[in-house]
């Protein structure tokens, strides 16, 4: 693995072997990185430098499997996010505010399946710095190229895309709906804009699912409070900002609980932006 990516703890990914699974790693190919906002580099005032990326083969791991999360206090999560950026920075990384995690599910159309939802919630890599973010994401499949219906999902470690994980009970998400001929490229500001903590209330930002779909993509942004009106509608006007969305598209949110008591992702929203 190239120097730039050394120190970036990787975890099981997805193994090339499983044919099912093809669609989210594939041969290294160099592309050509879009133009992209400054990165909120923590604790580095280090200019960004263009890397080479080799591929890493990684093996499947099931998320719901490794997800236990242990109680902390807000100083003790500070302090492990300090240790953490000190060691990003040791390492001649760059360290991000916040480590994330790719993850994804797959379902089979017309199949019932006595798998729970969380089950089926695969992790595909961590990152915690600039660098290890270039090297996952540089082998992601486009949106275009994934299966219907899948989810893929961009989350802070330690938060489950789940609306009962206590981190998203109370919240609720902003849903955009797009033609899934630009559904990637609006995709792929989000991505950049919540991994360089961009976003209004940025702190109560959980993270971002890509939901594929038959007809449309739908992009949702998932916050921690749905409550607190000033921070809701502060990510909606970060997000129309950052993603420059056209006047004519509609922001819908809904909050979790919700859709756990209509058991819908999308329908019978309450508020429109």
């Amino acid at each position: 693995m190239n120097k730039s990516a050394r120190g970036e703890r990787f975890s099981p990914v997805i193994l090339s072997g499983f044919r099912s699974q093809l669609y989210f790693i594939g041969s290294y190919t160099r592309i050509q990185r879009p133009p992209i906002r400054a990165f909120r580099i923590w604790g580095s005032a280090k200019k960004l430098k263009e890397m080479e990326i080799t591929e890493e083969e990684t093996e499947n791991n099931n998320y719901s499997n490794n997800n236990a999360r242990t109680a902390s206090s807000p100083d003790n999560i500070d302090k492990v996010a300090e240790e953490r950026q000190a060691r990003d920075l040791k390492a001649g990384l760059h360290p991000l505010k916040h480590k994330f995690v790719f993850l994804y599910t797959r379902r089979t159309p017309g199949v019932r399946t006595q798998t729970s939802y969380e089950e089926n919630i695969k992790k595909i890599m961590e990152f915690s710095t600039v660098e290890g973010f270039w090297v996952c994401y540089c082998h992601l499949a486009r949106p275009s190229s994934l299966p219907i219906p899948t989810d893929l999902h961009l989350f802070k470690e330690g938060i489950r895309p789940l609306w009962e994980d206590s981190a998203n009970s109370n919240g609720g998400k902003w849903i955009i709906r797009f033609k899934k001929a630009v559904s990637g490229r609006f995709w792929e500001d989000l991505v950049l804009a919540l991994v360089g903590d961009q976003l209004g209330y940025s702190d109560n930002v959980c993270g971002a699912v890509l939901s594929i779909r038959f007809n449309e993509d739908i992009l949702s942004i998932w916050n921690r409070n749905a409550s607190d009106h000033q921070a809701v509608m502060a990510l909606r006007d970060s997000l129309k900002r950052h993603l420059k969305l056209p006047h004519n598209y509609v922001m819908e949110y809904k909050p979790h609980d919700a859709s756990l008591r209509d058991n819908s992702s999308y329908r019978n929203t309450w508020l429109r932006g």
